[in-house]
């Protein structure tokens, strides 16, 4: 989950997300040169974890100082007068205690309208995973989002295949595959990283999916033996589909694609492979052995018998 603010925080939340180290500029502080720890609150859903080691990790590189992080859970908070106002929609938030050294080194995110009030610099939506906490649950639905010339997330999708042939995704768990794409410049056409292809290519997985949802996992198994190809024609034929339904069905495909880009606009999803869990878990391809019935996802078997490579990063 990518952070809408400024240039900077969005450059420190995705390097430290992504696992990246990253060196420190010649203009940082070295975090030994700051003698007093800076204050973070972080309120969170405890359910699901505390505050967020990428995020600390990141905080204290880009600050250059160590952190004294105060973990309050939601519930906590909501009793609490002086978290009232805050968006506590999405967790962990972060409040990152004001001093004139943090004011210095959030001085040009600030005047980018980085959110703060006297007391806090707030940073919300600033981690990959968290939880949404007021959102409507859905029993039992894995959403993934994905672009399908991404190789992160060809990689997750090449897993919870895996995992279906070992019968370690149990059938009462429902897996729906989203597709991150962005307003193309005329009607009925998108915009995706890695070209027109790419959406194109989404549109007719997705109508397999709506109208052939017994051969999805097929066409996808199919299609990621070589997911640059432009020969989605074989690909069809190879999972038991006639072509011509892409040509039958290109309307309703595209009407879904809008559907997608809205419901990743919602969940702040930019990144291949996301996951949301019963629309309101975000996590990555790790986090899903923590699901009951998922356990063993991650170790399911190639045909070959190695394990599925996991996917280290996003598109």
């Amino acid at each position: 989950m990518k952070l809408k603010i400024s240039a900077v925080v969005i450059a420190l939340v995705l390097a430290c997300g992504f696992g990246y180290a990253q060196s420190k500029t010649k203009n940082q502080t070295k975090a030994s040169d700051v003698k007093v720890p800076v204050t973070v609150i972080a309120l969170t859903n405890n359910q699901f974890g505390s505050s967020d080691a990428s995020l600390n990790a990141g905080l204290e590189n880009y600050l250059g100082a160590t952190l004294d992080i105060q973990v309050i859970d939601r519930e906590v908070a909501l009793k609490d007068p002086k978290y009232q106002g805050y968006n506590l929609d999405y967790m962990p938030l972060y409040l990152v205690k004001r001093t004139d050294f943090v004011n210095e080194k959030f001085k040009e995110d600030l005047s980018r309208g980085l959110p703060a009030n006297d007391e806090y610099i707030i940073l919300e939506k600033s981690t990959r995973y968290g939880v949404y906490a007021n959102r409507e649950a859905k029993p039992n639905q894995l959403d993934l989002f994905v672009m399908s010339q991404c190789p992160y997330g060809v990689m997750a999708e090449n897993k919870i295949i895996a995992a279906k042939k070992a019968g370690l995704i149990p059938d009462h768990i429902n897996v729906k595959v989203h597709y991150i794409v962005s307003p193309g410049q005329k009607e009925d056409t998108f915009s995706s990283l890695h070209g027109t292809a790419e959406w194109e290519e989404d549109v007719r997985q997705a109508i397999v999916q709506a109208k052939y949802p017994n051969k999805f996992w097929k066409y996808i198994e199919e299609f990621n033996k070589d997911y640059r190809t432009t020969r989605w024609d074989v690909v069809a034929e190879r999972a038991g589909l006639n072509p011509n339904i892409f040509r039958k069905y290109w309307a309703d495909g595209v009407k879904i694609l809008k559907e997608d880009m809205q419901l990743s606009n919602d969940y702040n999803v930019h990144g291949s492979p996301s996951f949301i869990w019963e629309g309101r878990v975000s996590m990555d391809m790790g986090g899903l052995s923590a699901i009951p019935g998922l356990e063993r996802i991650n170790n399911a078997p190639t045909q070959g018998g190695a394990a599925q490579q996991m996917p280290q990063g996003q598109c």
